[in-house]
């Protein structure tokens, strides 16, 4: 059996805030591929935004995030994750169902930098990995706003 302790992790994660109702990247932030994702969660979430519900994968469910939203009079819709060996319960497996359905919307950005930008990083440094995703993010802004204004103009 291999112990996964020692496993060394190299690259970069890219982390955004994506508005539910345009598709639009509000925030981002890059960090290196061994920090664990929940610890950026808390500073991608604006208060400002008139959202009250955080919607998140599985992957950001932790206590100190479930009380930092709590806290902060945010509603927590951050979807649960299975217990090793153990099924869902049915309730927790309905709300992951519902929250996929809004969740899946603002997964479109991450699609698109993936298949048509064909999004790879290849840098050595932070601030260079940070400067080669940031760049797909503003691109991709610029081309949801052209796209939002054009729809808009037509209607």
């Amino acid at each position: 059996m291999m112990e996964a302790i020692a496993t060394p992790v190299f690259g970069y994660q890219s982390y955004s805030n994506v508005d539910q109702g345009h598709g639009l990247i509000q925030k981002w932030s890059v960090t290196d591929a061994s920090q664990h994702d929940g610890r950026e969660l808390p500073d991608l979430v604006d208060r400002s935004d008139t959202a009250s519900a955080v919607w998140a994968d599985t992957v950001y469910r932790s206590r100190k995030n479930e009380r930092h939203f709590a806290k902060a009079g945010l509603v927590s819709k951050i979807q649960f994750r299975r217990t090793t060996g153990k099924s869902l319960r049915p309730e927790h497996h309905r709300a992951n169902a519902a929250r996929s359905r809004v969740r899946s919307h603002v997964e479109h950005p991450f699609a698109e930098q993936k298949s048509r930008m064909d999004l790879f990083i290849r840098a050595i440094g932070i601030a260079r990995a940070t400067v080669k995703i940031g760049m797909p993010n503003i691109a991709l802004y610029k081309k949801r706003l052209v796209f939002l204004k054009r729809r808009v103009s037509v209607a």
